[in-house]
């Protein structure tokens, strides 16, 4: 990490997969330009990494992702890092750390659509599987998006898979809001 200036804080290897395609599609390739993703395990890893990376440790630029769940804990340990004071959202983005509405995977369910989604999973050829998801009894009288989410938590290495896939299956001005924001603050411009 000699060269890296940033380190971008995600929850899950699936989050790294995902901005790592947009900024591959925008011709970027974060780690040559010094930015380093981080897939910290899970939000409550949090702590540890700022420790490591921010302004007692590395003393590196922080920027990062969460699902909305785990804003407290970013919060919490972003103001113990001495990065503000009663922080909310908008402090959170002015920091550079972004929130998604549910999940990065509902996030890109929304922005591309249902139709789309099922497309990126019958290239893979996994459609049938959905299918077979969307009949279980838990499954069948819910929402495509909710039965997407399902199936995108379901499976070994799938929510990983698909966040990359999906991400590469967004319109330039269709990226939702936190990943846009996101990608405007490593990289200076906006995606849209």
């Amino acid at each position: 990490m000699s060269d890296t200036h940033t380190v971008v804080l995600v929850e899950g290897v699936s989050d790294k997969s995902a901005i790592e395609a947009l900024a591959e599609r925008r011709g970027r390739h974060l780690a040559s330009e010094g930015i380093s993703v981080v897939a910290m395990g899970g939000a409550t890893n949090i702590g540890t990494y700022v420790s490591k990376f921010g302004p007692t440790g590395h003393n590196l630029r922080l920027t990062g992702l969460c699902d909305a769940g785990e804003e407290s804990d970013f919060r919490k340990v972003l103001e113990r890092a001495g990065l503000g004071s009663n922080l909310d959202r908008n402090d959170l983005e002015t920091l550079g750390f972004f929130v998604c509405v549910a999940d990065l995977e509902d996030e890109l369910i929304r922005a591309l659509g249902t139709a789309t989604v099922e497309t990126v999973i019958d290239a893979e050829g996994e459609l049938g599987s959905f299918r077979t998801l969307q009949k279980q009894p838990a499954w069948r009288d819910g929402t495509p998006h909710d039965q997407l989410r399902r199936f995108m938590g379901s499976g070994s290495g799938r929510k990983i898979r698909y966040a990359g896939l999906l991400a590469a299956a967004l319109d330039h001005d269709r990226v939702p809001r936190p990943l846009d924001l996101l990608m405007t603050r490593l990289l200076g411009s906006r995606t849209r």
